[in-house]
């Protein structure tokens, strides 16, 4: 069984920053593709940015330039730093891991962004 705890989210104006972590814990085996999704009211869930093994990143088009991904594997754990957040960047933000084919999510943390 894998976990994956979340915490970071919050209430921020626009312009700010936040930092999100998640922390996997239970059977975790080698290094995995770790990561963020989000959902806004009323919309499917979406990528954010993903971490795979050997350190490569991907990030959605909406977030490149202010948000960025990095883990310690060592403590399985995966970070978002966010900045210059906007409104639209509103949404529960998911932690994600992907382990031998299985597809692992966080409860979520909201992060909202006020104007």
């Amino acid at each position: 069984q894998v976990q994956l705890v979340e915490s970071g989210g919050g209430l921020v104006q626009a312009g700010g920053s936040l930092r999100l972590s998640c922390a996997a814990s239970g059977s975790i085996a080698g290094i995995n593709t770790m990561g963020w999704y989000r959902q806004a009211p009323g919309k499917q869930r979406e990528l954010v940015a993903l971490t795979m093994p050997g350190s490569s990143t991907n990030y959605a088009d909406s977030v490149k330039g202010r948000f960025t991904i990095s883990r310690d594997n060592a403590k399985n754990t995966v970070y978002l730093q966010m900045n210059s957040l906007k409104p639209e960047d509103t949404a529960v933000y998911y932690c994600y891991l992907l382990q031998s084919a299985r597809h692992h999510w966080g409860q979520g943390t909201q992060v909202t962004v006020s104007s």
